[in-house]
């Protein structure tokens, strides 16, 4: 259970500004609140059969509309990514991996977030949970990118109720902040929010990720649960059930219920070593096989034009961006470059879905730097497309996949003892070893059957679309780790490093014993690189050491 929803009780902020904006139009939108949930599988919420209880989930999804052919990315970063713009990786340079908490990098400041243009039509924007788009500079900070109010972390994951995160073994700080300082001591004031303001809410939180944390009274419920992982896993995802359930009851006592749009989302599929379970799809999170990419996600409101049906609308988490502006009545002069589609419509009213197709994502950093196999490009890939870079894309009826796309297996409910060494054997598939294209039909969701020799007319039709897609790609961006983001350069906060040395300590805040602190001048910032540096070094001797 994440920690910050014990304490949350909406945190909500009340700015006159956009409230006086709304009223001169005359009309108000509807509250919108954005639950994410961080590595639940596609087998891991009761209304999929699994046997993690999620009662309050399954009634709201239930009332609400199911969204059964949902995608989102394999990784945190890129689908927050999407959700803030609206646009594909490929159109931000995070088509890599995720955002490392000690690389120099962040959204990019001159794209627009989501939390940005529903400030411009009126709404008061707040969030709640895991950043995890980069904090190198502090104009990457949530409340710099549209968010009024912030209370969470910046990192990827950390230990979910002393806030302490670590990015391998070398790096750890605290990670709880509170606007663009560090809430050491975690404080909620509850503000009352005027209801002629709408309200967008993005509770993001760090449940079900990993480490595996969970209060007594949760576990007890999977007593009968053999394998450790998964019985913590459990209590977390019902954990995650009776936070959104406490966030429902406070929108109703609260007022803003009936007016009110909640959208709930993975980020991505389940880990299956760390308990999460996307059976019976194929992979898991960090692969573009089903089981990595497709969600769990429903929308829950009275305003629902139809309730109580499951849609298969082709959604996918870009288009939360145009959907949510359309409903804030924010209309956008341009368009032409989102990647995303207002898919609300196909979901309150059962209207055509506008969205045919999916990008995932190419990925050109897959590939080393002249690892080139020819035969890629002219043979599997018909000259069209060199079938060694990771890429997956979606249309209509048929998905294909190219590279290294992430471990293809299937894994069972992991309910039995022993641990993932009696896993190993299970519906093992050796159908990617020396393959490099893989063509499915939506006709066998599980990928089960490969038709990408059977079909190669198919294959280069959509090897044609990737092509299309890269001319229309920014380059990646990657940069290296950066020893100067190490918290214990920083008062042991992991917080914005660059630019640092004129704005003193700003962003970190006094300690718990309120032990003041000197800024630190740019003579001290050089004796920090120096420390930095011995670190680094320092670390790298003792990896080799383990070797000798």
């Amino acid at each position: 259970m994440d920690a910050l929803v014990l304490c949350f009780c909406l945190a909500l902020g009340l700015i006159h500004t956009t409230e006086e904006k709304v009223l001169r139009r005359g009309r108000v939108p509807p509250h919108i609140v954005f639950v994410m949930v961080d590595d639940q599988g596609y087998n891991d919420i009761g209304y999929h059969g699994s046997e993690i209880h999620t009662p309050v989930l399954d009634q709201l999804a239930g009332e609400g509309v199911k969204l059964e052919n949902y995608y989102v990315q394999p990784i945190c970063s890129p689908t927050r990514s999407q959700l803030m713009t609206g646009r594909y990786q490929i159109h931000t340079g995070l088509q890599h991996s995720i955002i490392r908490a000690r690389q120099p990098l962040c959204l990019p400041s001159d794209i627009p977030t989501l939390p940005e243009r529903l400030r411009q039509a009126g709404y008061s924007t707040h969030m709640v949970g895991k950043w995890h788009l980069g904090f190198c500079r502090p104009e990457c900070l949530p409340t710099s990118r549209g968010f009024q109010s912030f209370l969470g972390s910046l990192t990827g994951s950390g230990d979910h109720f002393s806030f302490q995160s670590c990015d391998g073994t070398e790096a750890c700080g605290f990670d709880l902040h509170d606007g663009n300082r560090p809430a050491w001591e975690l404080k909620t004031a509850i503000i009352c929010h005027d209801q002629r303001t709408p309200l967008f809410l993005y509770v993001a939180l760090q449940a079900v990720h990993t480490p595996l944390q969970a209060p007594g009274h949760l576990l007890r419920r999977y007593q009968t649960l053999g394998n450790r992982p998964r019985r913590h896993y459990a209590a977390m995802v019902s954990g995650v059930d009776e936070s959104v359930g406490e966030i429902v009851s406070e929108l109703r006592e609260r007022g803003y219920y009936n007016k009110s749009v909640l959208i709930y989302s993975s980020d991505n599929g389940g880990q299956p070593l760390s308990g999460g379970c996307n059976w019976p799809l194929r992979g898991g999170k960090g692969s573009y096989w089903e089981g990595g990419v497709r969600a769990v996600g429903f929308v829950h409101s009275p305003l629902l034009k139809r309730k109580r049906v499951v849609s298969q609308a082709l959604i996918h988490i870009s288009d939360w961006y145009p959907t949510l502006l359309s409903l804030a009545g924010y209309r956008d002069s341009d368009s032409s470059h989102l990647d995303g589609q207002d898919v609300w419509g196909a979901i309150s009213s059962g209207l055509p879905c506008p969205r045919t197709e999916i990008l995932f994502n190419i990925d050109p950093v897959s590939r080393r730097h002249g690892e080139v196999d020819p035969r890629l490009l002219n043979v599997n890939g018909f000259g069209i497309w060199d079938t060694g870079v990771r890429a997956a894309i979606r249309a209509g009826d048929w998905k294909l996949l190219t590279g290294n796309v992430g471990d293809g297996d299937w894994f069972p409910p992991q309910t039995m003892p022993g641990g993932p060494q009696q896993w190993q054997g299970m519906e093992k598939r050796r159908d990617q070893h020396g393959k490099a294209v893989w063509l499915f039909n939506t006709a066998d969701p599980y990928e089960r059957a490969d038709l990408a020799e059977a079909r190669p007319e198919v294959v280069k039709v959509l090897l044609a679309r990737l092509a299309e897609y890269n001319r229309t790609a920014v380059p990646p961006r990657n940069p290296p780790d950066d020893p100067m983001a190490d918290p214990q350069l920083h008062g042991g906060v992991w917080t914005p490093w660059l630019g640092q040395e004129e704005a003193g300590d700003e962003g970190v805040d006094e300690e718990p014993d309120n032990t003041n602190r000197k800024a630190r001048s740019k003579s001290t910032c050089r004796v920090c690189k120096l420390r930095a540096l011995f670190k680094k070094v320092g670390n790298r001797m003792q990896r080799a050491a383990l070797f000798l």
